[in-house]
């Protein structure tokens, strides 16, 4: 579909890996009218993550900047309209015009109408399917180098309010654990519910699919690059590729074993 702000791949496998905050592009129209810079539009976003989707055949990686539209927002909100939007940042130079919002909710409506067909599909070959729904976070809001607190801020925070806990439990914890567990033996820290419990894209599945999908909310901190200058370290993304890697047998076993069945 034309004005689709992903690229949506269809494999064989119940697990759909998506990183729908990935992108950076903007249309012209808008780039014109924003009071941001690309670095500082970039610094919001969610880059390298489009790198993990790899772990599975069926991908959903956005494309489109979340200033253009944001996937991971309900309807009313997708658009940026003013600061207290987006983190106080001075989103636009004037008021957006309403047909630029209209034309970045139709995309928005594209959107979650094509992955709502690919779930279809999927969910008449799989009894259930699990959701990787990647993103990352700023930690060094104050500035470079100053640390958010650690105690509220894990190295990878899981959502799952929006799932049936009884249902998944066993498949969280098996994803957890992978993650845990560093190429080079150390142990990361990751909690479930502490910096969020999940966005608009993952509540929207549980309502629309229920108990047969796993949406799981995986936020990284941005321990893996710069998040001021952008820069990534290669071998934390690498690392953290690994990881998710390592989680997917794993999932896939608990998701097939005679108690999910």
């Amino acid at each position: 579909m034309r004005s689709l702000p992903a690229v949506i791949t269809e494999g064989a496998i119940p697990l759909v890996v998506t990183a729908i905050h990935a992108g950076s592009a903007m249309r012209s129209s808008l780039r014109s009218l924003s009071g941001l810079s690309a670095a500082e539009r970039f610094r919001e976003e969610d880059p390298f993550t489009d790198q993990w989707t790899a772990i599975s055949d069926n991908r959903i990686i956005g494309t489109r900047s979340r200033f253009e539209v944001d996937l991971n927002r309900p309807p009313t909100k997708a658009v940026y309209r003013t600061p207290e939007d987006c983190w106080g940042l001075p989103v636009w130079k004037e008021d957006l015009p309403m047909h630029e919002v209209e034309h970045s909710m139709v995309a928005y409506d594209a959107f979650y109408a094509g992955v709502e067909a690919l779930l279809i599909r999927l969910l008449t070959r799989h009894e259930r399917v699990v959701i990787y729904d990647i993103h990352s976070y700023n930690h060094q809001r104050k500035g470079p180098g100053i640390l958010d607190d650690p105690e509220l801020n894990p190295e990878v925070n899981l959502g799952t309010a929006h799932m049936h806990h009884d249902a998944w439990s066993a498949v969280v914890e098996a994803l957890a654990q992978a993650l845990r567990h560093g190429s080079d033996g150390r142990m990361h820290d990751v909690r479930e519910n502490v910096k969020f419990k999940g966005g608009y894209f993952s509540q929207w599945l549980h309502q629309r699919f229920g108990a047969r999908v796993c949406p799981v909310a995986i936020e990284f901190k941005k321990v893996f690059m710069n998040e001021w200058t952008g820069a990534p370290d290669p071998y934390a993304v690498a690392d953290i590729a690994k990881r998710l890697a390592a989680s997917v047998p794993r999932v896939l076993e608990h998701l097939n074993s005679p108690a999910h069945a």
